[in-house]
């Protein structure tokens, strides 16, 4: 499972985000964009698949801005 910033794959960020209520909008070539409310707010978040791969921290860094989820419930995994 994720720690930190390092580590994470598009499969587990998208596990969170849809724990958090967040649904698939559409696609754009490997991005994946998910809508959904967060703190009584809409939101929109892309994530980038390629693969296996896992996420840049500072692209991680961005997810989690546009998701509006605070960084203690990313990182308690």
């Amino acid at each position: 499972m994720p720690r930190g910033f390092l580590n994470w794959t598009s499969e587990d960020v998208v596990r969170l985000l849809r724990v958090h209520g967040f649904i698939l909008n559409h696609t754009k070539g490997s991005h994946f964009y998910y809508v959904g409310h967060y703190g009584g707010m809409f939101r929109q978040v892309c994530v980038p698949f390629h693969g296996s791969k896992t996420i840049k921290p500072r692209t991680l860094k961005g997810i989690i801005l546009q998701s509006g989820i605070p960084k203690g419930e990313w990182l308690k995994k």
